[in-house]
């Protein structure tokens, strides 16, 4: 039997189990693999020079190496600050760094970079500090460990027995059928002292949030992390300290270093019930949080019977992640990428980018369809008023007068439209009039289609000035997926609006999400648009919504809300776009945060955020 160990996916079909605690409260620093198709045991035959047995570490497998950073060793339980890493293609231990002094913590890999969050520093501190280390920078973390190196931590246990083939000898114990002696491999006596390793080689880096509206404070509640999408999500969920309201599912975007809040607690958990572990899958797109519900059951049974009895699933892509399949790299790992993304202003595929250069040419690029949009300078409004008639209007064809007015000609390619246009495929093959005239009208504004179009033949609606210009677009692409029945447009339509949502574009986003019938989006806008009131009825966004969406957007206020301005404001800490209520200095949160945590200010902002402050070192 072994606890805090820590089980790491690999091969996607093994699970490396290592470290922890036996029954006897030693610290373990063996291997075991247990094969999910074949359901059986087995422990390799380790080389090299066997790191510390620890518990409550992080572990993390990329290309072939499994990362083992922090935990707790030794006789008096100190906190490991090392980092390490077993090649699994030899099956030899690294020697060990220095790193970040950290246990209970969480590590991934991301970009290139381990990154480490949260858990417990050496004087029992809860943190929110975030480090990353690059391992790509370094050939130490790229070439094979010597065999039989040895780590300086071991030269004080000089005493140990070693095998002739450079291992710790282990004991004599019986082994069963599966070829694995449970505990009994490198268990570490608790009574050798700290060796003085040197820094970990690389670029080492670190931030600490200081405050912010959407920074969720690590000091209170039940944290759960995970990493999807390019980003670090944060499962703050309920607890007896913590009210329902102050739950919530946050992201911090790796690429930035924002956090933004994706979903208040009473839309993601139930105050029923306790969490006590998260699981996410291999893609980042599904987590599931294990626990129990508070009340006991009626034998009165409800401890270790029903701790995990209920699982709660999350569809992540609901929330706007894509998954880790489709999440960008950060610029700086350009030896993975395509070769068109080498120029760090594509966001193409090296197929994409061929057939963009294709896109609405006239002449010499073999384009034989035509597609029209409205006008440029017709009143869009009508185009995605109604949410009910959206997909009727998609399959309707659009007849017009010969002599009315339509947006300049775009130059398509019939062939591409039918393998990645399910409704233009159809309605081709029926031979209607599109068929006839190799022509389509679609009744949405020019730069929308444009945008559409070019999706079509890049699969991206990264910002482009010419064909996907601001949020706008990205907004009426939304409609458009939702129109036609395109999952994948609408996600990614999902991950740029929630991360890029902003005063200008507020009010639009709001509406068109109602009209795409997406009811996450349109709430999180709406809590955006009542947070920036000020700012956002005095945007053109705002002045081009109808009557009708003025007067549904004010109704989002509750029935006793009230506008709270000048000084009032200023004395509930409002003013700058705090959270007035939730982030500010009058809420509940904040007065705990203030008496949990020291307190620290920083006046750095970062991509223009006013609120939210960070140290980077």
């Amino acid at each position: 039997m072994s606890c805090s160990h820590t089980a790491c996916l690999w091969q996607g079909s093994k699970l490396l189990v290592y470290g922890g605690e036996n029954e006897h409260r030693e610290y373990l620093s063996d291997v075991i693999i247990y094969d999910l198709k074949s359901s059986h045991w087995t422990q390799p035959e380790i080389r090299g020079a066997i790191p510390k047995g620890r518990a409550r570490h992080a572990a993390a497998v990329y290309e072939d190496k499994l990362y083992i950073v922090g935990g707790l060793a030794g006789a008096d339980t100190y906190t490991l600050d090392e980092i390490c890493y077993l090649d699994l293609r030899t099956w030899t231990w690294s020697r060990s760094w220095s790193f970040v002094p950290r246990f209970d913590h969480s590590a991934w890999i991301w970009g290139g970079r381990i990154w480490v969050f949260g858990g417990l520093g050496p004087d029992m501190e809860r943190t929110g500090d975030l480090w990353w280390l690059d391992l790509k920078s370094s050939p130490a973390f790229r070439s094979v460990p010597a065999f039989g190196a040895t780590d300086s931590s071991q030269v004080e246990r000089g005493h140990h027995a070693r095998s002739t083939h450079g291992q710790y000898q282990q004991h004599n114990a019986a082994t069963g059928s599966t070829g694995y002696t449970a505990n009994s491999s490198s268990v570490q006596v608790r009574g050798f002292s700290v060796g003085s390793k040197s820094m970990a080689p690389g670029s080492m880096s670190s931030v600490k949030f200081v405050s912010g509206p959407d920074v969720p404070s690590q000091a209170l509640g039940t944290h759960f992390h995970a990493y999807s999408s390019g980003a670090l999500l944060d499962f703050v969920t309920p607890t007896g300290m913590l009210r329902p309201s102050e739950c919530n599912l946050s992201a911090l975007d790796l690429t930035t270093l924002q956090w933004q809040k994706l979903a208040s607690g009473p839309e993601v958990f139930d105050p029923s019930y306790r969490w006590h572990y998260c699981a996410v899958n291999e893609d980042g797109t599904k987590a599931w949080l294990l626990g129990c519900a508070v009340e006991p059951s009626e034998n009165g049974l409800a401890n270790l019977e029903e701790y995990l009895s209920d699982v709660l699933p999350l569809d992540l892509r609901k929330f706007g992640l894509l998954g880790n399949g489709s999440a960008a790299l950060p610029s700086m790992d350009m030896s993975r990428l395509p070769a068109s993304d080498t120029h760090q202003t594509s966001n193409l595929s090296s197929l994409g980018a061929d057939l963009a250069c294709m896109f609405d040419h006239k002449e010499g690029k073999g384009s034989d369809f035509i597609v029209t949009a409205l006008k440029e300078d017709f009143d869009d409004s009508m185009s995605t008023a109604s949410a009910s008639t959206a997909a009727d209007t998609a399959s309707m064809p659009h007849f017009l007068d010969e002599a009315a007015p339509t947006s300049p000609p775009i130059h398509v390619h019939r062939l591409l439209l039918m393998a990645r246009w399910p409704h233009f495929n159809r309605l081709y093959n029926s031979e209607m009039a599109e068929f006839h005239t190799k022509r389509l009208h679609i009744p949405e504004p020019y730069s929308v289609v444009r945008a559409f179009l070019y999706y079509l033949y890049t699969d991206s609606i990264a910002k482009h000035p010419e064909f996907c210009k601001d949020l706008d677009d990205v907004a009426g692409l939304l409609v458009m997926a939702q129109m036609y029945d395109m999952p994948r447009l609408r996600l990614l339509c999902l991950h740029r609006l929630s991360r890029e949502l902003d005063v200008e574009h507020a009010a639009v986003i709001w509406e068109r999400a109602g009209t795409a019938q997406d009811g996450w989006l349109r709430k999180r806008a709406a809590t955006y648009c009542l947070t920036h009131w000020g700012r956002v009825v005095r945007t053109e966004g705002f002045r081009q919504l109808s009557r009708r969406s003025m007067m549904e957007l004010c109704e989002v206020i509750d029935v006793e809300g009230r506008v709270v301005g000048g000084e009032e404001l200023e004395m509930v800490g409002g003013l700058g776009g705090g959270k007035f209520g939730v982030g500010g200095a009058g809420s509940e949160a904040t007065r705990r945060r203030s008496l949990a945590q020291p307190s620290t200010t920083g006046d750095d902002d970062i991509e223009g955020q006013e609120d939210e402050g960070m140290e980077l070192s």
